[in-house]
């Protein structure tokens, strides 16, 4: 008798680097680990951005794993939110939210006001949205209550003081 084929599992291909994911099927349905909270989850298009988009901020951009944290829960106006990406300091400060859209979703205004929301909680530098295929960081500038479009997603290395290197 032979074994039980895998069955194979098509995803879209993303605007990111491509990386080898650990995919199982549990109960017949896809998932994919999460190497932040160090467990499998399903495997939606929306978890399929962030997976992709976690391995480019940390093998790509040199992001440290244990600065970053998945599905982090904020309090929004006494009502309970989860930013999707959060990535902190070396004094675990949170620097960046990230906010993941599947990729058949349009980046429109409606998600930067989102994640802005989450940003009122949070006041983070640097805010990102991603749909695997178009991603946007923008830096905010409290001061002077406005924000610059960044070309590319900054590497670590921006954020850390010569003496914390």
């Amino acid at each position: 008798m032979s074994e039980p084929s895998t069955p194979t599992i098509i995803m879209p291909r993303l605007n990111l680097p491509p990386f080898t994911p650990r995919l199982t099927i549990t109960g017949g349905k896809p998932r994919i680990w999460d190497s932040l909270r160090q467990r499998y989850v399903a495997l939606t298009p929306e978890e399929w951005v962030r997976q992709h988009f976690v391995s480019y901020l940390t093998a790509s951009l040199d992001y440290p794993t244990p600065l970053m944290a998945n599905e982090v829960s904020i309090d929004l106006n006494g009502m309970s939110r989860r930013c999707d990406t959060v990535v902190y300091d070396t004094q675990l400060r949170p620097l960046m939210i990230v906010e993941y859209k599947r990729p058949g979703v349009k980046i429109t205004q409606k998600v930067f006001s989102q994640i802005s929301r989450y940003n009122l909680t949070m006041r983070v530098d640097y805010l990102t949205v991603s749909n695997g295929l178009q991603h946007f960081c923008c830096k905010m500038h409290y001061e002077s209550g406005t924000y610059t479009f960044l070309e590319n997603i900054p590497q670590w290395s921006v954020f850390v003081k010569p003496n914390e290197r």
